[in-house]
Protein backbone atom coordinates (compact mmCIF):
# COMPACT_ATOMS: atom_id res chain seq x y z
CA UNK A 1 0.00 0.00 0.00
CA UNK A 2 1.58 3.28 -1.02
CA UNK A 3 2.32 5.82 2.06
CA UNK A 4 -0.91 8.12 0.69
CA UNK A 5 -3.01 5.94 0.91
CA UNK A 6 -1.89 4.60 4.41
CA UNK A 7 -2.24 8.16 5.71
CA UNK A 8 -5.92 8.57 4.66
CA UNK A 9 -6.76 5.07 5.89
CA UNK A 10 -5.56 6.31 9.67
CA UNK A 11 -7.28 9.72 9.30
CA UNK A 12 -10.29 7.98 8.60
CA UNK A 13 -9.81 5.00 11.28
CA UNK A 14 -8.90 8.38 14.07
CA UNK A 15 -12.25 10.02 12.90
CA UNK A 16 -14.54 7.04 13.14
CA UNK A 17 -12.56 6.70 16.21
CA UNK A 18 -13.30 9.99 17.85
CA UNK A 19 -17.07 9.92 16.21
CA UNK A 20 -17.45 7.03 17.93
CA UNK A 21 -16.16 8.15 21.18
CA UNK A 22 -18.50 11.38 20.80
CA UNK A 23 -20.91 8.94 20.17
CA UNK A 24 -20.25 7.02 23.05
CA UNK A 25 -19.88 10.29 24.93
CA UNK A 26 -23.03 11.57 24.09
CA UNK A 27 -24.71 8.25 24.74
CA UNK A 28 -23.56 7.99 28.80
CA UNK A 29 -23.97 12.47 29.41
CA UNK A 30 -28.02 11.29 27.77
CA UNK A 31 -28.13 8.12 29.74
CA UNK A 32 -27.10 9.85 33.32
CA UNK A 33 -29.59 12.61 32.15
CA UNK A 34 -32.31 10.12 31.40
CA UNK A 35 -31.21 8.47 35.27
CA UNK A 36 -31.36 11.47 36.91
CA UNK A 37 -34.79 12.92 34.96
CA UNK A 38 -36.36 9.43 36.00
CA UNK A 39 -35.28 9.54 39.68
CA UNK A 40 -36.50 12.97 39.96
CA UNK A 41 -40.01 11.76 38.47
CA UNK A 42 -39.49 8.77 40.88
CA UNK A 43 -39.19 11.73 43.35
CA UNK A 44 -41.87 13.68 42.62
CA UNK A 45 -43.95 10.42 42.23
CA UNK A 46 -43.39 9.46 45.51
CA UNK A 47 -43.92 12.90 47.21
CA UNK A 48 -47.57 13.17 45.55
CA UNK A 49 -48.24 9.52 46.90
CA UNK A 50 -47.12 10.26 50.19
CA UNK A 51 -48.63 13.58 49.72
CA UNK A 52 -52.49 11.72 48.39
CA UNK A 53 -51.63 8.95 51.16
CA UNK A 54 -51.47 11.70 53.97
CA UNK A 55 -54.64 13.43 52.49
CA UNK A 56 -56.27 9.91 52.38
CA UNK A 57 -58.98 9.66 55.52
CA UNK A 58 -57.81 6.77 57.97
CA UNK A 59 -60.73 5.70 60.15
CA UNK A 60 -62.50 4.91 57.17
CA UNK A 61 -60.80 3.26 54.53
CA UNK A 62 -60.68 -0.10 52.16
CA UNK A 63 -63.75 -1.99 50.30
CA UNK A 64 -64.29 -4.47 53.22
CA UNK A 65 -67.76 -4.24 54.91
CA UNK A 66 -68.49 -2.34 57.86
CA UNK A 67 -69.71 -4.60 60.88
CA UNK A 68 -72.35 -3.24 63.50
CA UNK A 69 -71.47 -4.92 66.70
CA UNK A 70 -74.44 -4.63 69.58
CA UNK A 71 -72.83 -4.21 72.76
CA UNK A 72 -73.54 -4.97 76.63
CA UNK A 73 -73.52 -1.61 78.52
CA UNK A 74 -75.31 -2.90 81.75
CA UNK A 75 -72.20 -1.99 84.21
CA UNK A 76 -72.06 -5.91 84.82
CA UNK A 77 -70.55 -5.88 81.56
CA UNK A 78 -68.17 -3.46 82.22
CA UNK A 79 -65.05 -3.03 81.27
CA UNK A 80 -65.77 -3.77 77.32
CA UNK A 81 -63.40 -4.81 74.60
CA UNK A 82 -62.77 -3.48 71.27
CA UNK A 83 -64.57 0.32 71.80
CA UNK A 84 -61.45 1.81 70.92
CA UNK A 85 -61.09 0.52 67.64
CA UNK A 86 -64.51 1.50 66.53
CA UNK A 87 -64.37 3.89 63.78
CA UNK A 88 -68.14 5.34 64.90
CA UNK A 89 -70.11 4.68 68.48
CA UNK A 90 -73.81 5.40 68.76
CA UNK A 91 -75.35 4.29 72.17
CA UNK A 92 -79.06 4.94 72.49
CA UNK A 93 -81.69 4.22 76.02
CA UNK A 94 -82.89 0.72 76.06
CA UNK A 95 -85.69 -0.51 78.61
CA UNK A 96 -84.72 0.04 82.30
CA UNK A 97 -82.64 2.83 81.89
CA UNK A 98 -80.11 1.04 80.86
CA UNK A 99 -78.31 1.94 77.21
CA UNK A 100 -77.02 -0.14 74.93
CA UNK A 101 -74.22 0.61 72.57
CA UNK A 102 -73.33 -0.15 68.84
CA UNK A 103 -70.01 0.20 67.47
CA UNK A 104 -68.93 -0.26 64.22
CA UNK A 105 -65.30 -1.63 63.03
CA UNK A 106 -64.38 -1.44 59.44
CA UNK A 107 -60.88 -3.17 58.48
CA UNK A 108 -60.09 -4.42 61.53
CA UNK A 109 -58.35 -7.81 63.06
CA UNK A 110 -59.68 -7.96 66.43
CA UNK A 111 -59.58 -10.89 68.75
CA UNK A 112 -62.33 -10.09 71.07
CA UNK A 113 -65.81 -7.98 70.98
CA UNK A 114 -68.09 -7.33 73.64
CA UNK A 115 -69.52 -8.57 75.63
CA UNK A 116 -72.34 -8.61 72.93
CA UNK A 117 -75.96 -8.61 73.37
CA UNK A 118 -79.38 -8.18 72.29
CA UNK A 119 -80.97 -6.62 69.15
CA UNK A 120 -83.12 -3.19 69.31
CA UNK A 121 -84.86 -2.02 66.10
CA UNK A 122 -84.15 1.20 66.06
CA UNK A 123 -80.12 0.45 66.08
CA UNK A 124 -80.88 -1.37 62.70
CA UNK A 125 -81.53 2.30 61.43
CA UNK A 126 -77.83 3.03 62.04
CA UNK A 127 -77.00 -0.44 60.81
CA UNK A 128 -78.57 0.17 57.58
CA UNK A 129 -77.20 3.56 56.83
CA UNK A 130 -73.48 2.35 57.01
CA UNK A 131 -74.44 -0.41 55.24
CA UNK A 132 -73.17 -2.65 57.91
CA UNK A 133 -73.51 -6.52 58.71
CA UNK A 134 -75.38 -6.32 62.11
CA UNK A 135 -74.20 -8.68 64.97
CA UNK A 136 -76.38 -9.19 67.58
CA UNK A 137 -76.74 -11.75 70.85
CA UNK A 138 -80.85 -12.09 70.80
CA UNK A 139 -83.45 -9.78 69.33
CA UNK A 140 -86.76 -7.66 71.18
CA UNK A 141 -89.63 -8.82 68.88
CA UNK A 142 -89.84 -5.82 67.13
CA UNK A 143 -85.89 -5.82 66.56
CA UNK A 144 -86.83 -9.62 64.93
CA UNK A 145 -89.61 -8.24 62.75
CA UNK A 146 -87.21 -5.31 61.32
CA UNK A 147 -84.48 -7.81 60.39
CA UNK A 148 -86.65 -9.90 58.42
CA UNK A 149 -88.72 -6.46 56.96
CA UNK A 150 -85.99 -4.93 56.04
CA UNK A 151 -83.83 -8.14 55.01
CA UNK A 152 -80.81 -7.00 56.87
CA UNK A 153 -78.18 -9.03 57.08
CA UNK A 154 -77.37 -10.28 60.58
CA UNK A 155 -75.53 -12.61 63.02
CA UNK A 156 -77.49 -13.60 65.48
CA UNK A 157 -75.51 -15.40 68.57
CA UNK A 158 -78.73 -17.67 69.30
CA UNK A 159 -78.58 -19.53 66.40
CA UNK A 160 -75.17 -19.58 65.98
CA UNK A 161 -73.38 -22.98 65.46
CA UNK A 162 -71.17 -22.17 68.74
CA UNK A 163 -67.69 -21.33 66.64
CA UNK A 164 -68.42 -17.96 66.12
CA UNK A 165 -69.36 -16.51 69.99
CA UNK A 166 -68.10 -17.98 73.22
CA UNK A 167 -68.76 -17.16 76.86
CA UNK A 168 -66.07 -15.74 78.67
CA UNK A 169 -65.28 -17.37 82.49
CA UNK A 170 -64.28 -13.70 83.54
CA UNK A 171 -67.60 -12.38 83.51
CA UNK A 172 -71.57 -13.81 84.28
CA UNK A 173 -74.19 -14.65 81.78
CA UNK A 174 -75.60 -13.01 80.28
CA UNK A 175 -72.97 -10.27 80.27
CA UNK A 176 -69.99 -12.27 78.85
CA UNK A 177 -71.16 -13.36 75.19
CA UNK A 178 -67.55 -12.70 73.19
CA UNK A 179 -66.53 -13.13 69.13
CA UNK A 180 -63.98 -11.62 66.74
CA UNK A 181 -64.02 -9.78 63.55
CA UNK A 182 -62.44 -12.84 61.86
CA UNK A 183 -65.35 -15.28 62.80
CA UNK A 184 -67.90 -12.39 62.33
CA UNK A 185 -66.73 -12.02 58.81
CA UNK A 186 -66.29 -16.07 58.74
CA UNK A 187 -69.85 -16.21 59.27
CA UNK A 188 -70.81 -13.52 57.13
CA UNK A 189 -69.11 -15.83 53.88
CA UNK A 190 -70.46 -19.17 55.27
CA UNK A 191 -74.43 -17.27 55.02
CA UNK A 192 -73.38 -15.96 51.37
CA UNK A 193 -73.57 -12.21 52.84
CA UNK A 194 -71.68 -9.53 51.13
CA UNK A 195 -68.20 -8.78 52.58
CA UNK A 196 -67.28 -5.73 50.80
CA UNK A 197 -69.19 -2.28 50.77
CA UNK A 198 -68.54 0.76 48.61
CA UNK A 199 -71.05 2.90 50.09
CA UNK A 200 -69.58 6.52 51.52
CA UNK A 201 -69.30 7.03 55.34
CA UNK A 202 -72.02 8.48 57.28
CA UNK A 203 -69.72 11.13 58.44
CA UNK A 204 -68.03 13.83 56.31
CA UNK A 205 -64.65 12.96 57.14
CA UNK A 206 -62.39 15.37 55.99
CA UNK A 207 -57.87 14.88 56.33
CA UNK A 208 -57.94 19.21 57.18
CA UNK A 209 -58.17 19.73 60.98
CA UNK A 210 -61.00 21.03 62.00
CA UNK A 211 -60.97 23.96 64.75
CA UNK A 212 -64.37 24.92 65.02
CA UNK A 213 -63.00 28.26 65.11
CA UNK A 214 -66.72 30.02 65.77
CA UNK A 215 -67.57 27.61 68.44
CA UNK A 216 -67.42 27.59 72.20
CA UNK A 217 -64.67 26.35 74.19
CA UNK A 218 -66.19 23.12 75.83
CA UNK A 219 -63.46 21.22 78.37
CA UNK A 220 -66.42 18.72 79.24
CA UNK A 221 -69.89 17.54 78.64
CA UNK A 222 -72.39 15.57 80.61
CA UNK A 223 -75.10 13.94 78.99
CA UNK A 224 -78.04 12.26 81.22
CA UNK A 225 -79.74 9.95 78.98
CA UNK A 226 -82.06 8.78 81.66
CA UNK A 227 -82.31 8.61 85.75
CA UNK A 228 -79.64 6.02 86.00
CA UNK A 229 -77.28 6.30 82.90
CA UNK A 230 -75.10 10.13 82.63
CA UNK A 231 -72.18 10.16 80.96
CA UNK A 232 -69.44 12.21 80.92
CA UNK A 233 -66.60 13.21 78.39
CA UNK A 234 -63.70 15.69 79.33
CA UNK A 235 -61.19 16.96 76.94
CA UNK A 236 -57.38 15.65 77.12
CA UNK A 237 -55.55 18.58 75.38
CA UNK A 238 -52.55 16.91 75.34
CA UNK A 239 -53.88 14.09 73.46
CA UNK A 240 -56.52 16.06 71.47
CA UNK A 241 -59.34 13.68 72.49
CA UNK A 242 -62.36 12.87 75.15
CA UNK A 243 -61.96 10.59 78.01
CA UNK A 244 -65.10 9.09 78.60
CA UNK A 245 -66.90 8.55 81.94
CA UNK A 246 -70.12 6.74 82.82
CA UNK A 247 -71.96 6.95 86.13
CA UNK A 248 -69.42 9.01 87.71
CA UNK A 249 -66.92 5.69 86.58
CA UNK A 250 -64.09 6.54 84.20
CA UNK A 251 -64.50 3.68 80.99
CA UNK A 252 -61.58 1.53 80.16
CA UNK A 253 -60.86 -0.80 77.84
CA UNK A 254 -60.85 -4.85 79.62
CA UNK A 255 -57.92 -6.01 78.01
CA UNK A 256 -55.24 -3.37 77.76
CA UNK A 257 -56.96 -1.14 80.45
CA UNK A 258 -56.32 2.24 78.34
CA UNK A 259 -59.09 4.62 79.15
CA UNK A 260 -61.84 5.20 76.41
CA UNK A 261 -61.61 8.30 74.09
CA UNK A 262 -62.78 9.68 71.19
CA UNK A 263 -62.02 12.48 68.70
CA UNK A 264 -65.75 13.58 68.17
CA UNK A 265 -68.65 13.75 69.64
CA UNK A 266 -72.50 14.18 67.89
CA UNK A 267 -75.11 14.66 70.36
CA UNK A 268 -78.31 14.20 68.53
CA UNK A 269 -81.79 15.36 71.16
CA UNK A 270 -84.45 12.74 70.22
CA UNK A 271 -87.07 11.51 72.62
CA UNK A 272 -87.77 7.96 73.26
CA UNK A 273 -90.99 6.31 74.60
CA UNK A 274 -92.43 2.76 75.86
CA UNK A 275 -93.29 -0.12 73.36
CA UNK A 276 -96.35 -2.12 74.32
CA UNK A 277 -94.97 -5.32 73.00
CA UNK A 278 -96.35 -8.79 73.90
CA UNK A 279 -93.90 -9.10 76.31
CA UNK A 280 -94.36 -6.21 78.79
CA UNK A 281 -90.55 -5.09 79.81
CA UNK A 282 -90.34 -1.79 79.01
CA UNK A 283 -88.77 -1.64 75.66
CA UNK A 284 -88.16 1.46 74.13
CA UNK A 285 -89.00 3.00 71.02
CA UNK A 286 -87.01 6.25 69.63
CA UNK A 287 -88.38 8.77 67.35
CA UNK A 288 -85.33 9.40 65.57
CA UNK A 289 -86.91 10.26 62.03
CA UNK A 290 -86.91 13.97 61.37
CA UNK A 291 -84.68 16.91 62.60
CA UNK A 292 -83.07 17.22 65.61
CA UNK A 293 -81.30 19.67 67.47
CA UNK A 294 -77.69 18.76 68.78
CA UNK A 295 -74.05 19.32 69.64
CA UNK A 296 -71.02 18.20 67.53
CA UNK A 297 -67.40 18.83 69.94
CA UNK A 298 -63.96 18.29 68.69
CA UNK A 299 -60.87 19.63 69.18
CA UNK A 300 -62.31 21.44 72.82
CA UNK A 301 -64.96 23.45 71.01
CA UNK A 302 -68.38 22.69 70.37
CA UNK A 303 -71.11 24.19 68.01
CA UNK A 304 -74.63 23.70 67.81
CA UNK A 305 -75.86 21.47 65.12
CA UNK A 306 -79.07 19.91 63.29
CA UNK A 307 -79.30 16.43 62.97
CA UNK A 308 -81.83 15.07 59.97
CA UNK A 309 -83.18 11.26 59.45
CA UNK A 310 -85.52 11.35 56.83
CA UNK A 311 -86.03 7.68 56.74
CA UNK A 312 -85.13 4.43 58.63
CA UNK A 313 -82.72 3.43 55.76
CA UNK A 314 -81.52 6.76 54.96
CA UNK A 315 -78.13 8.56 56.16
CA UNK A 316 -78.28 10.71 58.59
CA UNK A 317 -76.99 14.48 57.54
CA UNK A 318 -75.51 16.66 60.56
CA UNK A 319 -75.30 20.44 59.69
CA UNK A 320 -74.35 23.64 61.42
CA UNK A 321 -77.14 26.31 61.44
CA UNK A 322 -76.36 27.64 58.42
CA UNK A 323 -77.50 24.54 56.59
CA UNK A 324 -73.79 23.23 56.00
CA UNK A 325 -72.49 19.76 56.34
CA UNK A 326 -70.73 19.66 59.00
CA UNK A 327 -66.80 18.38 58.45
CA UNK A 328 -65.66 15.85 60.49
CA UNK A 329 -62.08 15.43 62.63
CA UNK A 330 -60.51 11.78 61.27
CA UNK A 331 -60.64 9.94 64.46
CA UNK A 332 -63.29 8.03 65.75
CA UNK A 333 -66.82 9.41 66.80
CA UNK A 334 -69.26 8.68 69.55
CA UNK A 335 -73.13 9.57 69.03
CA UNK A 336 -74.85 9.48 72.23
CA UNK A 337 -78.64 9.86 71.46
CA UNK A 338 -80.66 11.48 74.16
CA UNK A 339 -84.12 12.95 75.06
CA UNK A 340 -84.85 16.50 74.33
CA UNK A 341 -85.42 17.07 78.20
CA UNK A 342 -81.74 16.20 78.79
CA UNK A 343 -80.25 18.33 81.26
CA UNK A 344 -76.75 18.38 79.19
CA UNK A 345 -74.34 20.39 81.46
CA UNK A 346 -71.66 22.30 79.23
CA UNK A 347 -68.44 23.25 81.04
CA UNK A 348 -67.31 25.72 81.11
CA UNK A 349 -71.09 27.34 81.53
CA UNK A 350 -72.18 29.90 78.77
CA UNK A 351 -72.15 33.42 80.86
CA UNK A 352 -75.90 34.17 81.75
CA UNK A 353 -77.21 37.40 80.94
CA UNK A 354 -76.89 40.74 82.84
CA UNK A 355 -80.00 42.36 83.72
CA UNK A 356 -79.90 46.31 83.45
CA UNK A 357 -80.70 48.11 86.46
CA UNK A 358 -82.60 51.52 85.37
Amino acid sequence: MEKGSAKVMICILAIIVIVAGCILGYKIVKDRENQKEIGTIAEENGAAEKELEQKQVKIYQGDERPIAVMYDNHNQAWPQVGLNQAYLVYEAIAEGGETRLMALFKGQNLEMIGPVRSARHYFLDYAMENDAIYVHFGWSPQAQSDITKYAIHNINGIYEDGSTFWRSKEKYAPHNAITSTEKIMQSAKNKGYRTTSSAKSVLNYTTDNVDLEEGKTVTAITIPHSDLQTVRYEYDSENGGYKRYARKKEQTDWKTKEPITTKNIIVTMCDNYTLQDTENKGRQGLKNIGTFDGYYLTNGKMIKIQCIKNARDEKTIYQDLEGNEIKINDGNTWINICPTNADIIIEPEEPQPVEQVE
